[in-house]
């Protein structure tokens, strides 16, 4: 209900909140599109219209941009109009995140597939669910990204234990939900970047709600990784939790600076305002 950007978010979803000059959730789209997943499946619930007005295709504004001559803008908005098929479902209750993913098992079918948290914004040159698929091909397994996180932190994230196997490569043994910093087995947190076999979904079935009374996507996992190996990618890049204000006002910052159009002007603004007296 993105409670945490009220009054931003009462009549906006929090998905559609820019970084810059994009809205959250286009990040992850175009992360999973340049990992070479070309269908996009999203999860929304009520008061969401939005999201899929932005990638439908808006012939009027299309046409007001040709018109005007600003063949950029008109690019920019054709592209996010066409750049995946988009199918939606609406997850009628809040019953946790496993019960979001659960919703999409009728598309997913028996296949593998991405699940990407947009609000968990990593930025690098090779988009962190490409870096998940790379050791799926290799190991035709599950695969959730990882960041490491400070030891006061963990108590925030689902934490893994793992071990190093022949290749180098982290195989989990274990994962906590939100454990306090003395029962955390590593400090190795999960990050919002999954790639499943399609027995995830099987489990996700049959896994009761826990906590709070929802089905929690963790429990499901923890079961998968005793039936089989599941995976864990230490993730490379930028990393900001744009689900809360500070990460969210971090992002744009950072991002910004680095924009090759606003760049230039927002560091010089920041200078004069931090070199205020």
């Amino acid at each position: 209900m993105g409670t945490r950007f009220l009054p931003a978010t009462k009549a906006s979803p929090k998905e559609m909140l820019t970084i810059v000059d994009k809205p959250l959730i286009q990040y992850g789209v175009e992360e999973a599109l340049a990992a070479g997943m070309e269908q996009i499946i999203m999860i929304t619930g009520r008061g969401k219209r939005a999201i899929e007005d932005h990638f439908d295709i808006s012939a009027e504004l299309e046409a007001n941009l040709k018109s005007a001559g600003k063949e950029k803008l008109y690019k920019k908005v054709s592209y996010v109009a066409r750049m995946a098929e988009v199918i939606y479902v609406r997850q009628k209750q809040a019953m946790g995140l496993g019960h979001a993913v659960l919703c999409a098992r009728h598309w997913v079918a028996d296949e593998a597939f991405g699940v990407s948290l947009a609000d968990e914004l990593i930025i690098h040159d090779k988009p962190a669910m490409q870096q998940l698929r790379e050791v799926y091909e290799q190991t035709g397994c599950s695969v959730l990204g990882l960041m490491q996180v400070p030891a006061d932190q963990v108590f925030k994230y689902g934490i893994v234990d793992y071990q190093a196997d022949e290749n180098g490569l982290l195989r989990l043994t274990d994962m906590v939900e939100k454990p306090a910093p003395e029962d955390a087995p590593s400090n190795m947190a999960i990050v919002g970047r999954y790639i499943f076999t399609p027995r995830l979904m099987e489990l996700l079935r049959e896994t009761r709600p826990g906590s709070g009374g929802e089905i929690q996507l963790t429990d499901a996992i923890a079961v998968l990784a005793k039936e089989e190996p599941v995976y864990g990618v230490l993730l490379e890049g930028q990393r900001f939790d744009a689900g809360n204000p500070e990460g969210f006002l971090l992002a744009n910052t950072l991002l910004g600076l680095q924009h090759e159009q606003y760049g230039k002007a927002l560091r010089q603004a920041l200078k004069e305002v931090l070199n205020k007296p």
